[in-house]
């Protein structure tokens, strides 16, 4: 009822989107049936969206990129491939501003809750085990056979998800500069497959992680492949010592939240001997819209990753800097990261069609992350995310 008297501010915001719109369009149908296009002067990505009730849109005005996911959830709008609207969104950033942003109480409510998420020792293992303790047989059906939950490296057109996996693995190993018998820290191990490559080229390998699933599943995986030059421990990165030769972190960084920087590179620098590498892939935002961007609660940190936090690059070599470590050898592949997780959507829906993913996840959760999917998807293809590795050689 608010939303329909509401109606003439809805069309304004419908307003703003279209004047926000420099490049792509969006086919809009709205309640009722009438239809409208936004956008259009400059070719681009087309969306095609069916509003089905102007609550959505109040969703979107008051609580945005959260609210539009409720919204969605709640059916109060669809479209047969939502990844070119999530696209239009990230690649209008600087004319769209604040459009898809949480405003008023709602933005100030978000911020306490995501602070009471912060990554302290003890809110690290709660936000990783919201995330990673969904269980093995969760992510074994539509990951790859080597179980990497990170952007893969499609090097060569036509690679499989397999091949681009080991691409990036082999690529963050040679960043390592380490031969056999050099002992490596990787700080967020996942399901061990940076670790197992590493360990077969005779390397000895510390990792890190504070999911006991993930813990698990690596024992049993070094176990069953005889490398015994593995050791897993659930520890938090902040209470490591020793020296090692090279420190391995892949799409960890972005759990470690902006307060935590320093003390995550402070480890990094602490853990290195002196001319050793750090070999680190990262997901970042366009600095241009960090600020607003932290300011805000966005649907990830809501629903999927409590206290995670993409880069500011500007911000995050500043602290590496301070910390001694010097930048090198930056590769920035954030369309990979896109054809990532087009893969991963299609192989979660084949999961869940065969009815492989475990019962206890409900319709409700699976939409959740079909649309996680799909959202991330499409802000890489929208260019104001990407992934990203590079080397840090300790001064």
């Amino acid at each position: 009822m608010l939303a329909t008297l509401l109606t003439p501010l809805l069309r304004k915001l419908l307003d703003r989107i279209d004047a926000g719109l420099a490049i792509g369009a969006i086919e809009v149908t709205l309640p009722g049936g009438k239809p409208r296009r936004l956008g259009g002067r400059v070719p681009g990505p087309v969306a095609v969206v069916a509003i089905h009730s102007w609550r959505a849109l109040w969703r979107l005005a008051t609580a945005g990129s959260v609210g539009w996911y409720e919204a969605w959830q709640a059916r109060e709008w669809t479209s047969p491939d939502p990844v070119p609207l999530f696209d239009l969104f990230m690649r209008n950033r600087a004319t769209l501003g604040d459009t898809g942003r949480a405003h008023g109480f709602t933005r100030l409510a978000k911020r306490a809750w995501h602070w009471l998420q912060r990554n302290d020792r003890d809110g690290a293992r709660r936000n990783i085990a919201y995330h990673y303790d969904l269980g093995n047989d969760f992510y074994a059906p539509w990951l790859d056979a080597g179980m990497t939950y990170s952007s893969a490296l499609f090097a060569e057109p036509g690679m499989t998800l397999e091949a681009a996996q080991h691409a990036k693995l082999a690529a963050i190993l040679e960043r390592t500069g380490t031969a056999a018998g050099d002992r490596i820290l990787e700080i967020g191990c996942g399901w061990g497959s940076f670790a197992e490559i590493a360990a077969q080229g005779g390397r000895k390998v510390h990792g890190l992680t504070l999911s006991t699933e993930q813990k698990v599943y690596v024992d049993a995986r070094m176990a069953a492949a005889g490398l015994d030059g593995v050791e897993v421990s659930l520890t938090d990165y902040r209470d490591i010592a020793g020296s090692y030769d090279a420190v391995a972190s892949i799409e960890m960084v972005e759990a470690v939240g902006e307060e935590y920087w320093p003390a995550y590179l402070g480890t990094i620098a602490n853990a290195l001997k002196p001319g050793g590498r750090a070999a680190i892939q990262y997901i970042a935002i366009d600095d241009a819209i960090f600020e607003a961007y932290a300011r805000n609660v966005d649907f990830i940190q809501t629903y999927v990753f409590p206290g995670g936090m993409l880069l500011s690059e500007e911000r995050f070599r500043a602290i590496a800097a301070a910390q001694g470590l010097s930048w090198h050898d930056r590769h920035e592949f954030g369309l990979d990261y896109a054809e990532t997780l087009k893969n991963w959507r299609e192989r979660f829906d084949a999961a869940v069609e065969a009815g492989r993913i475990p019962p206890e996840f409900d319709p409700h959760f699976l939409d959740l992350w079909r649309y996680y999917l799909m959202y991330c998807e499409g802000g890489f293809r929208g260019g104001g995310i990407w992934v990203a590795q590079v080397t840090l050689i300790k001064d």
